[in-house]
């Protein structure tokens, strides 16, 4: 049917329901929009701020790490990517150019900062090594030697993480990731002293 001047086409009223896949819904200036029967309004996460969270992140020791990737993590708990970010630097200044991980805990919108060193890290770190650039020199290898005293201590501060139940056998632990490192103990290869162990001519002390 074609339209005449004479006829009168009805106009669509400015609020009049849209239809949309089989549901009649109704449009309105400000309020919401339901698609399925569900509300599409958007709502803020809400978080409790008297609960304590924790999060773990890898960084590198004394360099501020990219905002970007705290972001995700921080900022839906109310906490400012670049502040945290510098809070990080200033708590990792003892492990400058090493990898390291750090604990956050977030209560009240203020984070406690805590390293949680692996044994790689305090390995390198023992062996006192002049900072280096990281962008400039790849592929760093750790020849240096450590003292039976300085594997005792590491071992010491990672008994609570190891899987041994003695100290014997984390003592071990760490001679394994000396090896990897590429660094030797009172001028041994790492595995050797590992044997003298086994073989009763190297006792470990159990406090």
């Amino acid at each position: 049917m074609v339209a005449t001047r004479h006829d009168k086409v009805p106009a669509r009223p400015a609020h009049s329901p849209i239809s949309v896949n089989g549901s009649d819904t109704t449009q309105f200036q400000h309020g919401p929009i339901s698609v399925n029967g569900s509300d599409t309004t958007r709502q803020s996460p809400s978080t409790d701020c008297a609960q304590s969270y924790q999060l773990y992140l890898r960084c590198v020791g004394g360099e501020v790490g990219a905002t970007s990737s705290l972001a995700p993590k921080i900022g839906p708990l109310g906490l400012s990517p670049k502040k945290v970010g510098d809070d990080i630097a200033k708590a990792t200044s003892d492990w400058k150019g090493l990898k390291i991980t750090v604990k956050l805990t977030i209560q009240n919108r203020q984070a406690a900062i805590s390293v949680c060193p692996s044994a790689a890290s305090l390995i390198i770190k023992a062996l006192k090594e002049p900072p280096r650039d990281r962008k400039k020199q790849k592929n760093i290898k750790h020849s240096g030697n450590l003292s039976f005293d300085d594997i005792v201590t590491i071992a010491k501060s990672m008994k609570d993480r190891s899987m041994s139940k003695k100290m014997e056998g984390t003592v071990k632990e760490i001679l394994g990731t000396c090896q990897s490192v590429g660094c030797t103990v009172e001028g041994k290869n790492p595995h050797d002293v590992i044997d003298q162990i086994n073989d009763g001519e190297i006792e470990v002390p159990e406090d």
